[in-house]
């Protein structure tokens, strides 16, 4: 059962647990779950304990968030639309840090930082305009670098130098700022596999195994190596269903 009031421990490492994971605004405890937010992304986190050895316990109010995580849920009352149990605080720092890499990019966090961003900057001439596409190209490449967890899911490649953030829909096909900035119009991949992307020499199919074009030569197929198929939402397969049909080489 979850104390009500929190023991001064469990409340310590629920502020702990919080604040490392950049949920650092407390927000008060109600029926034993204090509440946090953070100044930097939306939502709020609730956590909660039964005692000073566990299980704990996370409550989320973002919708977005618990779709993405597709995790077990708790059958125990509380807030949030979700709430989950971890019989150690381990998986639990390993899911705020999840939670804190969602909330960043979803579902339009990325779309609130581009207008706070370009609200006082001149688009009258191209030079202009492109800055400003610049500053949205900048804030789509750092959220999805949050939402894939910093790594191009086919290859494992992490170094940020080599990973680019791939378009589905192109940027200027896109029939809006919400569309160009959204994290489900995009993939985090290494080089090669974006410039494979982007002509359209590689797709992937709806459970994200990739699609070579006939057009690639045996020595590009040969390097266009991967360890893992890419894990998908239905938002991003709708997008990919175009891509395929409109892009991809076949």
């Amino acid at each position: 059962m979850i104390e009500s009031p929190q023991s001064f421990v469990v409340r310590e490492e629920c502020e702990k647990a919080a604040w490392q994971h950049g949920f650092r605004r407390q927000l008060g405890t109600t029926e034993g779950w204090a509440a946090f937010g953070s100044t930097t992304v939306p939502g709020t986190i609730h956590l909660a304990g039964s005692g000073p050895k566990g299980p704990w316990y996370l409550a989320l109010d973002h919708a977005g968030v618990v779709e993405e995580l597709n995790l077990p849920v708790a059958s125990i009352p509380g807030p949030g639309f979700a709430r989950y149990r971890f019989e150690t605080l381990g998986p639990l720092y390993g899911v705020l840090l999840r939670v804190y890499q969602l909330a960043a990019s979803l579902p339009d966090a990325p779309l609130r930082e581009f207008q706070a961003k370009i609200k006082d900057l001149p688009k009258a001439t191209e030079a202009e305009r492109l800055v400003v596409q610049r500053i949205g190209q900048d804030i789509f490449r750092a959220r999805l670098i949050e939402y894939w967890q910093g790594r191009c899911p086919l290859t494992g490649i992490s170094d940020t130098a080599l990973l680019r953030a791939s378009h589905i829909v192109p940027w200027k096909d896109c029939a809006s700022d919400a569309e160009r900035l959204d994290v489900h119009n995009g993939l985090l991949l290494s080089a090669l596999w974006d410039a494979a992307f982007d002509r359209g020499l590689a797709t992937f199919d709806d459970d994200g195994h990739p699609l070579l074009s006939p057009r690639l030569s045996e020595t590009a197929r040969a390097e266009l190596r991967w360890q893992n198929s890419v894990s998908l939402t239905d938002k991003h397969r709708a997008r990919l269903a175009t891509h395929r049909s409109t892009v991809f080489q076949q």
